[in-house]
């Protein structure tokens, strides 16, 4: 086999390149990532998730406004005497009746609820907004693994397709060399064994990258197009013990957790507010006619009237539910802060993880360009020794094959390099797409907060899809 000097991978370009190279009709990382961002289901859904919790807040409010209510009854009465001792029947007589009542009650105090309540709703909203950036963060991660894998896929086709064809013209060659009887039968099956595995390996590679081509359009809801090689993100931590320390505090699933944390220990005061006393100020007014008058006939009066009474209700025992609930509450407490600390191990890991890989990674992209240069000067050497007879077919097919292995390994490396980079970032909290400076309208996450916050009636959709700057 007679090395070329194709270029190794475009991924390959990418890495060692001082400047990106920008085909005009190619598609990049940060264009695919963008595209995701707009449309990707996912992020959509977690974003409607994010306004449903919004509606915690003023729900958690409407503690503090009054109730009021309008009752209407409408009937017909009949009423007679009956002679005793029994006789010819009474007097008996009919009459429409109607009863109309409205009322306003005002909360004064419920033990605290309401306070409660309303932070326990605004942790809430927090902790759900944490989570929206975590969903961010992994479509984006994933968005960057697909458009890596499909470039990755891209080249081990080359590759292997380039390599079947040399073997082909090689086995060309050998069976010229047999016919002459330079070598043997023997030569000849070897070069059409590799031959046979070239073309399963060619085959698998293309199969590889239908997968990653559809996983791509899946996440960013367009095939890939031309895909230009992206580079590695400068790591955001010197060393891996810095990325662990970074995550702990800034990873969206650690603030998450917090926030969760801090609405369990208000979760602990809206229970108890159900052992304390409530006040509260109620006012009706009320109409009836066709009642019965004085003395119990009917004589078609109506009544009005207005009541206005304060109400003051102390629990004594309840059955002992209550006590129940607020022990429940503080276990739920507990928990919520083991899950803090759990959260914290898991994200120091991650980020430890994706340091080290990004590490070795670069490493080996390193020792895999040496490998390849020492198994090019090896494989001419192997191909001079076998026209003059000193090696057989076999050890040039051998020499070939790792030249394969070898930049076949530069390319994975080389992908490692970029998604560990995009994953280390995404364990610190900086693969968002404010931190990444896509090219989009930013999603306003308090946009609809704002809206249905101190919202008293409206049943309408107040969502849509908000952007940074407010607009719909």
């Amino acid at each position: 086999m007679n090395p070329s000097r194709f270029a190794l991978t475009a991924l390959l370009m990418a890495s060692a390149a001082v400047v990106e190279i920008r085909p005009a009709a190619g598609q990049t990382l940060q264009e695919a990532m963008a595209l995701a961002y707009a449309n990707n289901p996912t992020l959509q859904a977690a974003r409607a998730q994010l306004r449903a919790v919004d509606e915690n807040v003023p729900q958690a409010l409407a503690g503090w406004r009054p109730t009021v209510q309008i009752t209407g009854a409408a009937g017909q009465s009949t009423t007679g005497t009956r002679p005793n001792p029994p006789g010819p029947t009474g007097d008996w007589r009919s009459r429409d009746t109607t009863q109309v009542q409205g009322s306003v009650t005002q909360p004064l105090y419920r033990g605290g609820r309401t306070v409660a309540q309303t932070r326990r709703a605004e942790n809430q909203v927090l902790a759900q907004r944490a989570r929206l950036f975590a969903t961010e963060q992994q479509v984006m991660l994933d968005v960057v693994n697909a458009y890596v894998s499909v470039i990755q896929n891209q080249e081990e086709v080359r590759l292997n397709t380039n390599n079947e064809q040399v073997l082909s013209r090689q086995l060309q060659a050998t069976n010229e060399r047999f016919r002459v009887g330079e070598i043997t039968r023997t030569d000849v099956a070897q070069a059409e064994s590799r031959l046979a595995g070239a073309r399963a390996s060619r085959a698998d590679a293309e199969g590889r990258l239908q997968t990653s081509r559809a996983t791509f359009t899946r996440l960013v809801g367009q095939p890939p197009l031309r895909l230009v090689p992206p580079q590695p993100l400068r790591a955001p931590a010197l060393t891996a013990r810095d990325a662990g320390l970074l995550a702990a505090q800034n990873n969206p699933n650690v603030v998450a957790a917090l926030f969760d944390e801090a609405a369990a220990r208000d979760q602990i005061d809206v229970q108890f507010s159900n052992l304390l006393p409530q006040l509260s100020l109620n006012g009706t007014m009320f109409r009836s006619t066709g009642v019965t008058g004085a003395g119990g006939t009917l004589d078609g009066v109506r009544q009005d009237g207005t009541q206005v009474t304060a109400n003051l209700t102390v629990p004594i025992f309840q059955g002992g539910a209550e006590h129940a609930l607020v022990r429940q509450a503080r276990q739920q407490a507990q928990q919520a802060r083991q899950v803090v600390d759990d959260q914290r191990r898991a994200s120091t890991q991650q980020a430890t993880q994706a340091y080290e890989t990004l590490t070795s990674a670069r490493a080996q992209v390193d020792s895999v360009r040496a490998q390849i240069r020492a198994a090019e000067i090896a494989l001419d050497g192997v191909q001079r020794e076998a026209i003059v007879g000193s090696r057989t077919t076999l050890d040039v097919l051998n020499a070939e094959q790792e030249l394969l292995n070898a930049r076949v390994s530069l390319v994975r490396a080389l992908a490692n390099v970029i998604t560990a980079s995009h994953s280390l970032a995404s364990a610190v909290g900086r693969l968002t797409a404010r931190d990444m400076n896509l090219p989009v309208q930013l999603y306003d996450m308090e946009a609809y907060y704002r809206a249905v916050r101190d919202r008293w009636v409206g049943w309408g959709d107040y969502g849509g899809e908000p952007v940074a700057d407010g607009s719909r």
